[in-house]
């Protein structure tokens, strides 16, 4: 009686393991048939290997570390950058008046001033520069020319002398394939997710 209880139970155990199918998923793609044989043609992403070149010495080395940190912190501030600059240019796009533009464009100052105020006085110098690179990379034009253009000359000239007091310009450009080679290669990686 034992006997056939445990055969019983042993069963009742073992009888849905044997039920259980593997699902397999399926994908379905293009075909081509090249000499009676079907390939399957899949569009992969682009891949891109980044490496950093060796560091000649430790200095090196910190020094690329505390860019990698910067470019990190400041990227986002370009980006955001570049897409309020787009606004503004499809707001102003619309406004002939002077005075009207005047007023838009002291309204969109305050509103970043209350809206990133506070972040962009708490840059170090070293980022500061980094920004004023990355903010000509998103929008392709200088600090000194986005002033000129949305603020005015004066207001532009204002800056330019209050920056070069710090060490800054504002009508520096980016040179991706010159000085401003390695903050393009870390922009590339962030851009990538590698970083």
């Amino acid at each position: 009686m034992i006997r056939l209880l445990l055969i019983t139970l042993f069963i009742a155990i073992l009888l849905p393991l044997g039920a259980q199918e593997e699902k397999k998923e399926r994908i379905v793609v293009n075909a081509r048939i090249l000499d009676g044989d079907t390939i399957p043609v899949i569009a992969l992403q682009e891949l891109r290997v980044y490496a950093f070149k060796p560091y000649k010495n430790k200095k090196e080395a910190r020094r690329m570390t505390k860019l990698i940190r910067n470019v990190k912190i400041v990227y986002p501030y370009a980006k955001i950058a570049g897409i309020k600059l787009r606004e503004y240019e499809e707001i102003l796009a619309g406004v002939d008046d002077k005075k009207t533009r005047k007023k838009i464009m002291k309204q969109a100052e305050k509103e970043i001033e209350e809206e990133f105020g506070d972040d962009l006085r708490d840059f170090t110098f070293s980022q500061g520069k980094i920004l004023i690179k990355l903010v000509y990379r998103e929008t392709g034009a200088s600090s000194y020319e986005l002033v000129a253009e949305l603020r005015g000359k004066f207001r532009a000239f204002f800056w330019q002398a209050f920056a070069r007091i710090f060490g800054f310009n504002l009508k520096n450009g980016y040179d991706p394939k010159g000085e401003d080679a390695d903050i393009e290669f870390i922009v590339q990686m962030i851009e990538a997710g590698q970083l």
